[in-house]
């Protein structure tokens, strides 16, 4: 068996014995991983502190056959991001990246634009600032649509999701079951739709682009809960259950 080396974000652990454990890492290279790392229990290891949840490491890992877990035998850490243990916010919404990269993705499918936005949303919510500016509510929409561009379930915005017709621009309405907006013709046909400003639709359609500046653009509060509740609901609807960390995130 050939090493396979990756960059990867630990995702979560789990203990397999007195002295092993199971990490699921979600990596660059090779999409979302689940690797046996014996020893990785122990003070002294070949791993240190590179599992620990939420840290962006290098590893080297023997890929298994089918329905067996590959074994990790190397990490080591490239960085960590300190502002999580201070901040309760940044740590929710980073357990929340970490809770739907976990959910939202199958085993060795890489995306290797999704491990960016993911390592850009914990650099922003880890490192240390010199502002208060909203960062969570911005980055984690940023990061929420380019995981549902990146799985095929990017929320239609620019005409109706159901017939590819324009929009009403002065009655916008969204539909999970829909996929997006939907126009005046076919709504009556969504009972879960609901309405959003046309000032939540340009922070949404603003944020799928990938304009740093679209970051910090003043966002006002009214819309960012409104973009956070229409997200959230998609999410959920598309998971069949409502993400555990959910109720945590701010606006």
């Amino acid at each position: 068996m050939a090493a396979e080396k990756a960059q990867a974000l630990v995702l979560r652990t789990t203990d397999w014995s007195e002295t092993s454990r199971i990490a699921t890492l979600w990596t660059r290279e090779f999409g979302k991983v689940r690797a046996l790392a014996k020893g990785g229990r122990r003070l002294k290891s070949n791993f240190e502190n590179a599992l620990d949840l939420l840290t962006h490491c290098r590893i080297v890992f023997l890929r298994k056959s089918s329905g067996s877990l590959d074994l990790l035998t190397e990490a080591q850490v490239v960085r960590r991001f300190p502002r999580l243990r201070s901040d309760l916010a940044a740590l929710y919404a980073a357990y929340y990246v970490a809770e739907l990269l976990e959910s939202m993705t199958e085993e060795y499918d890489p995306h290797p634009l999704l491990f960016d936005a993911a390592l850009e949303l914990l650099d922003a919510l880890g490192s240390p600032r010199v502002d208060e500016a909203p960062v969570v509510g911005p980055y984690v929409v940023r990061f929420e649509l380019v995981l549902l561009r990146e799985v095929g379930y990017s929320p239609a915005l620019d005409g109706c999701a159901s017939c590819g017709g324009p929009v009403d621009e002065s009655r916008l309405a969204f539909s999970c079951a829909a996929g997006g907006l939907v126009c005046p013709n076919c709504v009556g046909q969504f009972r879960d739709r609901q309405s959003l400003s046309p000032a939540g639709r340009k922070m949404l359609r603003t944020l799928q682009q990938p304009a740093e500046d679209a970051l910090r653009q003043p966002w006002e509060a009214g819309v960012r809960r409104e973009v956070r509740q229409v997200l959230s609901q998609y999410v959920t609807y598309l998971l069949g259950r409502q993400p555990r960390l959910l109720p945590y995130l701010g606006s």
